[in-house]
Parts: C-alpha cells; sequence; structure tokens
C-alpha cells in the first residue's frame, strides 16, 4: 500500500509523510528479487478457483487517493519494468478540483509542524458552533481516542482524528477549510490540478496495463454512513470508473480509511465488485480471507 511518492526534499512540503523515489527504486529492487509481482487478473482467477494457485510470494502494488505523484513519478517506473500498478483515485477530487479534507491535513500539519498550536485554534474555533452542536471538553476527547501510533505523536493523532471523523461534519469541513486557506493556500482549485491526477493521465495509464480502481467518491467513512448514503457513493464511483473505460462488471474497490462493513460489502456484491482492499497490515492469504476485504502491507513495512 502506498500514498505520496515524491521527491521529498525538494518539494514545497518536504514533512509530508511519503516515499522518496529513491526509496520507492530501492524497494523495486527489493520486490523483484524476493517476490513475484502479479496482476489484478492473476489474483481474480487465484480468488475464483484453486486451480489457478499464486505463487507463495506474490505481491500486488497499490496506490492511493490518486495522486499525480503516481503518474510523474511511480508509473513510468513501473512501466519500465513490466509491473502492473493498481491505482485508486477519489472521484470528486478528480472531476471537481476539489482537494480532500485528509490531504488539507496533510498539507497544514506539513506548513505548520507544532500540532499543539493548530489543536489550540481548532478548539478556540468551537464556540463559534455552540449553538448549534454540543462538544466535549478537549481532555474528554483526548482520553477517548487518543493511543499510539505507528508513524504520528499522539497530539498528531489527536488533530487527526478530530478533523477526520470526531467532530460533527460541517464544524470540520469548516475548520480544515479555513486552516487550509491559512497555511497553504486560498486557490483551492489550482492546488487540487497539481496534486491529483487528470483523467487523461489516468486513461493514459490504463492503456499501458495499469489498473484503476474505485476509491469512492469523495473519500467518505463509508462505515460510517448509512446503507442509502453508501450507495449514492458506490454508484457515483462506478460511473467515474465508466469515464476511464474500466467495465462495470469488473472493477475493484479500495476502501478510504479502511472504512467498511457488513452493508457495505452486501451492496458491492450487488455492484458486481470483483476485489476489496483494507488497510489492515498483514499478508492476504485467499483460502482465508474474503475477497472484498484483502489486507494490505504498508509501504512502510518493505525493507527499502
Amino acid at each position: 500500500m502506498y500514498h505520496y511518492v515524491r521527491d521529498l526534499e525538494h518539494s514545497r512540503f518536504p514533512g509530508i509523510n511519503g516515499l522518496s523515489i529513491e526509496r520507492f527504486r530501492r524497494q523495486l529492487d527489493y520486490i523483484q528479487t524476493h517476490f513475484v509481482p502479479i496482476t489484478v487478473d492473476r489474483l481474480l482467477q487465484a480468488a475464483r478457483s484453486v486451480d489457478n494457485e499464486l505463487p507463495s510470494n506474490s505481491i500486488l502494488l497499490t496506490f492511493d487517493d490518486g495522486y499525480s505523484d503516481h503518474f510523474t513519478n511511480v508509473f513510468p517506473l513501473l512501466d519500465a519494468e513490466g509491473i502492473q500498478g493498481c491505482f485508486f483515485p477519489p472521484a470528486k477530487a478528480v472531476l471537481e478540483n476539489r482537494v480532500l479534507d485528509v490531504n488539507k491535513i496533510h498539507f497544514v500539519l506539513s506548513a505548520v509542524p507544532d500540532a499543539g498550536r493548530l489543536l489550540d485554534q481548532v478548539f478556540g474555533s468551537l464556540s463559534e458552533f455552540e449553538s448549534q452542536y454540543t462538544f466535549k471538553t478537549r481532555e474528554a476527547y483526548f482520553q477517548s481516542f487518543v493511543g499510539d501510533h505507528r508513524y504520528d505523536t499522539r497530539e498528531v493523532i489527536f488533530l487527526k482524528r478530530l478533523l477526520q471523523r470526531e467532530l460533527p461534519e460541517p464544524v470540520r469541513a469548516e475548520i480544515v477549510r479555513r486552516l487550509f486557506a491559512e497555511y497553504v493556500t486560498s486557490d483551492e482549485a489550482s492546488f487540487s490540478r497539481e496534486l491529483y491526477m487528470s483523467v487523461e493521465q489516468m486513461a493514459s495509464m490504463r492503456t499501458r496495463g495499469m489498473h484503476i480502481g474505485s476509491h469512492g467518491y469523495s473519500h467518505a467513512w463509508l462505515d460510517r454512513l448509512s446503507p442509502d448514503d453508501q450507495a449514492v457513493e458506490i454508484d457515483r464511483s462506478i460511473e467515474f470508473l465508466r469515464l476511464l473505460g474500466v467495465p462495470a462488471t469488473d472493477w475493484t474497490m479500495c476502501y478510504p480509511y479502511g472504512g467498511y462493513n457488513d452493508s457495505l460489502l452486501q451492496l458491492l456484491r450487488t455492484r458486481n465488485c470483483q476485489l476489496g482492499f483494507g488497510v489492515e497490515s498483514r499478508t492476504a492469504d485467499l483460502a482465508e480471507d474474503e475477497r472484498l476485504a484483502l489486507p494490505r502491507i504498508d509501504t512502510n513495512d518493505l525493507p527499502n
């Protein structure tokens, strides 16, 4: 599972938690030495029939969020080595030139590494919304969900959870909008066009054998939506895939934040989804795992 792959040292936001291009090159060398890269079609054949067994060291490379990094930095390297990458762009970011809130938070944190300062700003602004919403104290929020995390400090995790899911959606969206405009840019559309791949770029990748799947329409926590809202998200994302030429009867799903539930899995089955990818960090076992809920190893867990 990959996200940002970029020349971090020379970028405008070197603090982004991403993989450098050089580290990605070294991982590709390691992968080709120790694993057998496979395609989605090969994985599907194995999932459908025990007669199509995969090599025990099979590996599938997946790239979330549709970043322009993937077209500029990843695609040429994969194409040169004949390795298929699986790319999962959120449709809204591409079609509406919107920066996803999850990405806004990333870039705000890169611009202002002091998470405590940002938390002060967030809690200082909640009084504006108290006529409409009831909030917990800062300490109560902190105690209710903050734990250890492999890649972020507790303060950073606290900020992310507040702005990604704990505060009411209209409140967190407005706060994230303000922080992004203050610390990153007020020109969201231009930033979006720079950050994400275009439809034309994704179509070009497909012609060279890359796989494009669904990452939802708006990158929502799908397991927190009602079944009706889940259907809207999925159907709009399928329309986006059709725009790219992906067959409506043979598509794959990557869950934003790894969030899915039984109602979503049932919906995906009715829409002919063939594979689903989560974020649980372990090796997938086709004999044991639901093929719509496959775990993935994080790039940070591969030697580089």
